[in-house]
């Protein structure tokens, strides 16, 4: 078995958390491991499991990396890098082109998203379990999870006579998923399903062909790059963006459900994380430093400060660094309607949090004003950012622990805790540490312009554009 994890997608109703850069599957929502971390833990636990497929976006491609290299979970593991995003079904045919590949149609792909919540881990094992035996029988098989309660947020699998799936229906009003939960014949879309490659590309021929010659070529045109794998951008890019429910398992006469009663959740919101999270005596949520006084019914977060509310009930409260949510529990999926107007009005808060990581390490804007700005930077031992030089600023480095080697020009120093040193604009520079700690500095940033696509890199051993 081949498990294909989709780690795209940023998880916008959980906005200020979740960001473009920071989205919802490498964040601790539930734990100490992310969600990306637990889809991946899970599959260790499951026999005759190859070592996984994760399928990503260009700029999640270090952070993902990192957080399996962190899990150890497999001894190695293959990162297919999206240069676009185009949905489920052009991710899951290149998957599926890229294991056919190599000359495995015949293996069952494992497909799961990465922002999932399981929490019965020996069910999982039997779903999946039932799942391959009809993979090998050709079967397109979607997990269906048992509904608990009449969820409007969710689409339903209708099953027929046996596994076969008789529809697919999207997300019902109140009155009809209660109708839905009291017939026992429906199930919620989990979006998890199992099935060969050469019978998905098979029915991605008949289906959505255009998908399929466009990733197929994406493939053969794609690019290796030590565990990365780059589809090819230009076809990618010429390929529709469709959902796989809707060009495949809608049409398919070859789908089939499972029945899977795993304590599960797509956490799609902030009142879907509130339902699975373990609550206090009032049923709050509580997260960071909170104090709660006469408060019901309710999830409040703190990330980076003190959050103290009062005589509050059904309200969600998330506090970040820049910025800060409040919202009665039952608007929670209108959430992503403020992402919606941060994109529109071009406001950095939809995109990026104040820290941003980086393959060398990470920087958090500490302050930021017309003509300057002031950074604390982390660097990884052993790692080094890219040769590179600014137009339109100059830089001040203070370092603050750790060691710093530097070129600055022709210069080459080392730099130790409360020593410093200055970069002119145009000046070819670039920060290392040599040493087996974090190095933690400061930057001061002066000049005319200061945006992140003044740089003009030389050499950088990540592989990252010239920007």
């Amino acid at each position: 078995m081949q498990p294909v994890i989709l780690a795209g997608g940023t998880g916008s109703r959980l906005w200020p958390l979740s960001r473009e850069l920071y989205p919802k599957q490498v964040i601790n929502l539930t734990g100490d491991l992310s969600l990306l971390q637990n889809t991946v833990l899970r599959l260790s636990h499951l026999n005759d499991v190859l070592d996984p497929i994760i399928v990503v976006g260009e700029e999640h491609r270090f952070l993902t990396k990192t957080q399996l290299e962190d899990l150890n979970a497999f001894s190695q593991f293959q990162i297919l890098l999206e240069p676009c995003g185009k949905n489920t079904a052009p991710a899951i045919c290149g998957a599926a082109a890229f294991v056919a590949k190599k000359g495995r149609g015949q293996d069952i792909l494992l497909v799961l998203p990465a922002d999932h919540l399981i929490q019965k881990e020996a069910p999982f094992t039997q779903a999946v379990q039932q799942a391959a035996v009809l993979a090998e029988e050709g079967k397109i098989v979607t997990f269906g999870i048992v509904p608990d309660h009449p969820e409007t947020g969710y689409g339903y699998i209708a099953r027929g006579e046996g596994t076969q799936v008789e529809s697919f229906v999207e997300k019902p009003d109140l009155a009809t998923a209660e109708q839905y939960l009291a017939s026992g014949r429906y199930f919620w879309n989990s979006g998890m399903f199992a099935f060969t490659a050469e019978t998905m590309l098979a029915e991605m021929e008949i289906h959505a062909p255009v998908i399929l010659e466009q990733m197929t070529n994406a493939v053969q045109q794609g690019a290796p790059d030590g565990v990365f794998f780059r589809f090819n951008a230009q076809n990618m890019g010429a390929c529709p963006s469709d959902s796989i429910d809707y060009v495949v398992m809608e049409k398919t006469d070859k789908a089939c459900v499972v029945e899977a009663d795993i304590g599960w959740s797509d956490i799609g919101s902030w009142k879907a994380l509130w339902e699975v999270a373990e609550k206090d005596d009032q049923g709050n949520v509580s997260f960071g430093d909170v104090v709660l006084e006469d408060v019901k019914n309710s999830l409040v977060r703190a990330e980076h400060t003190l959050v103290a509310t009062v005589g509050l009930e059904d309200t969600l409260v998330v506090e970040t660094a820049d910025a800060v949510l409040v919202a009665p529990m039952n608007r929670s999926q209108d959430v992503k309607k403020i992402v919606s107007r941060l994109k529109q009005e071009k406001r950095p808060e939809y995109h990026t949090h104040r820290t941003v990581y980086r393959p060398w390490g990470s920087y958090t804007t500490l302050e930021l004003q017309p003509r300057f700005q002031i950074k604390r930077i982390t660097v990884h031992p052993g790692a080094r950012l890219s040769l590179q030089m600014h137009h339109h600023r100059h830089e001040h480095w203070v370092v603050v622990s750790g060691t710093a080697k530097i070129q600055n020009g022709e210069q080459s120093i080392l730099l130790k805790e409360n020593e410093s040193t200055y970069i002119p604009s145009c000046t070819v520079h670039r920060l290392e540490n040599p040493g087996v700690i974090p190095l933690e500095l400061i930057e001061v940033q002066i000049g005319s312009y200061l945006g992140e696509d003044d740089i003009v890199r030389f050499d950088d051993e990540y592989g990252r554009v010239q920007q």
